[in-house]
């Protein structure tokens, strides 16, 4: 047990001052003569005792070298794997006493210093996402995630709410938030994210081509932080810690639209007229306003940042797009067409002609169906029905071709047309219908009226029955009607 100060300063007193023995000492105070001898600095060094046989030696001892080598050139190598390899070189000893030594010996690395880095004004932006959770949609969820740029000398910072972290979205959101700023940073430093660079070895980096295509149109130098180098992107992770902070925390994001719209009064209530944290007598606001002044100017139009896709209509004349199916024109029935989307809208080309436009849908598994695409389908099987009956006709009267080309200058409808004619045929029959087309074609006439009228006609001629059967109520007698003389039926009247 370890001695208390207080005792510690008497064996001191005792011996310097009273010359006791340390024997002396010891019984007086109670405790054991090497407790006073080792507070007096006396006590001898404890010796192991080695067995008869001569001194112990270590397992570890004949890999003690190998063991130093493979650490300094990989200082993290483990423990345990260093135990496989020692082992297979004849070590017979436990893990344990590997990992103390491991523990006494590995190379420690060296801290490193990171410099303050400043920027000039109009120099830099730094751009990141931040994950904000699910969001209900129609059909499921979808993660939200928010964009934000932030201009590292003024501090400014600009941020949309998005459902991509892909390169089209990303370009859009650097286009807005340039909007935004009046203006564009000479640098945009990312971090090492998929939609930013494609590959990185060391300092070689293949950038995105649509972001190079984006900043070359800016003029901008596309710029990756340091892996490991969170100091060169710390302006940015700070804005982000801000907005989880002050903005996001206990707040409902229950789509898109009111986020952003709650985010910009954010900006303009909370984030722009707080101190700025190097130049504390002024505002971001202020300092952006300096800084907008060596900002790059913007290009008259901004560049273009929808994504182009090919498209392949399926049978039921629509075409599928991240879960959801948009509905083209019938005609377009398995088809290829070019699919031109963004965040808002999608359209759908057909060699450089729009066929089809839509809202972009952010729900899962929706079919979004124009009322116009609808209609066409439903009039083309009617018009398939339609097209059944006038194959019949064209079978028994090959001619009446001439006639649909008469109805179709007229105006009339071709369904209608061949529906009137189709109940012609059946109620006069196949003989007496031919000859009346015919003749309705030598007389130039199309009216089906006239049609009606004329067949009417050859069926009194030749005598046949009504092509519709009467039948009379049980009330109604059955008896002949004998017609009056009406050649003299004026004369009677004027009587």
């Amino acid at each position: 047990m370890k001695t208390s100060p207080a005792t510690e300063a008497e064996i001191q007193r005792l011996h310097h001052a009273e010359r006791w023995k340390v024997g002396t000492i010891a019984s007086h105070l109670g405790v054991h003569h090497d407790v006073v001898r080792r507070v007096l600095g006396t006590l001898p060094p404890r010796v192991r005792r080695r067995d008869s046989g001569g001194p112990r030696t270590s397992p570890l001892a004949p890999f003690l070298d190998f063991i130093d080598t493979q650490l300094a050139t990989y200082p993290r190598l483990c423990a345990s794997r260093l135990f496989d390899m020692v082992q297979d070189r004849g070590y017979t000893g436990s893990l344990r006493t590997l990992r103390k030594h491991v523990a006494r010996v590995r190379p420690v690395p060296k801290r490193e210093a990171f410099l303050k880095l400043s920027t000039l004004p109009g120099e830099q932006a730094q751009a990141d996402w931040a994950y904000v959770g699910k969001v209900a949609v129609p059909g499921g969820e979808r993660a939200l995630w928010l964009f934000v740029m932030v201009l590292s000398y003024s501090r400014a910072l600009w941020g949309e709410f998005v459902f991509e972290l892909t390169a089209d979205s990303l370009c859009r959101s650097l286009v807005r938030a340039a909007a935004f700023f009046g203006g564009i940073t000479r640098q945009w430093l990312f971090d090492n994210a998929k939609a930013v660079v494609l590959e990185r070895r060391g300092h070689a980096v293949r950038f995105h081509p649509d972001l190079l295509h984006l900043a070359g149109a800016y003029h901008v130098q596309p710029r990756l932080c340091a892996v490991g180098k969170g100091n060169e992107k710390g302006r940015i992770e700070r804005q982000i810690r801000f907005l989880r902070d002050r903005f996001l925390a206990a707040r409902l994001i229950p789509d898109i639209e009111t986020g952003n719209r709650e985010l910009l009064t954010f900006l303009a209530d909370i984030a722009f007229p707080r101190p700025h944290p190097e130049l504390r007598d002024r505002s971001v606001a202020q300092v952006l306003a300096e800084e907008r002044e060596r900002l790059l100017p913007l290009p008259p139009s901004p560049p273009a940042t929808h994504r182009l896709l090919p498209a392949r209509v399926d049978k039921t004349a629509s075409i599928r797009f991240d879960t959801n199916r948009y509905s083209v024109p019938a005609r377009y029935t398995q088809s290829m067409l070019t699919l031109v989307v963004d965040d808002s809208i999608l359209r759908l080309l057909d060699r450089g002609t729009e066929v089809a436009r839509h809202h972009r849908c952010w729900g899962r598994h929706q079919n979004l169906e124009l009322d116009l695409h609808r209609d066409e389908i439903l009039a083309l099987k009617r018009a398939a029905h339609d097209l059944k009956g006038r194959d019949r006709l064209k079978a028994l009267v090959p001619a009446i071709d001439d006639l649909y080309a008469r109805w179709l200058d007229a105006g009339r409808h071709l369904g209608t047309m061949t529906a009137r004619a189709l109940k012609l045929l059946d109620l006069y029959g196949e003989s007496l219908f031919t000859q009346a087309v015919h003749e309705i074609l030598d007389r130039g006439l199309h009216d089906p009226g006239a049609l009606a009228q004329l067949l009417e006609q050859k069926r009194r001629a030749a005598q046949r029955r009504l092509p519709v059967d009467l039948t009379f109520a049980d009330h109604v007698p059955d008896a002949d009607v004998i017609p009056h003389n009406l050649e003299d039926y004026d004369a009677r009247s004027e009587s």
